[in-house]
């Protein structure tokens, strides 16, 4: 039946769930509850919110986390590559430059036009 190969995916969903909300009971019942100023305090930055936290971010944040990313998932290509470099031979040779030429043209794309710039 199929309903039955699913079991262990519910059961330990369910065991997660579980073992989340049991947690967070026993820390609401065991932990001590005192606030003071000194707790309540800004903490991390040490001065207080001078602005909405919901302000809009300027759009070339969000797109220099993308080219991060990008960048980022290319050195997670190249390590697997490195490793199997000598089996795979002159194609896999081959193949990997024409990955790295494109990902490098389309970092010079975005360097010349200043995608990288912040004011």
């Amino acid at each position: 039946m199929v309903a039955a190969n699913y079991f262990p995916i519910l059961f330990f969903a369910a065991l997660a769930c579980g073992m989340g909300v049991a947690m967070m009971v026993a820390g609401r019942l065991l932990g001590r509850h005192k606030p003071n100023v000194q707790k309540n305090s800004p903490y991390e930055c040490g001065f207080e919110a001078f602005e909405d936290a919901r302000v809009k971010f300027d759009v070339r944040y969000y797109l220099i986390a993308i080219i991060f990313i990008l960048f980022d998932l290319e050195v997670a290509f190249l390590f697997p590559w490195a490793l199997v470099f000598k089996h795979l031979g002159m194609y896999g040779f081959v193949v990997m430059a024409v990955f790295l030429t494109i990902l490098i043209a389309g970092f010079v794309y975005i360097w010349k036009k200043g995608a990288l710039e912040w004011e």
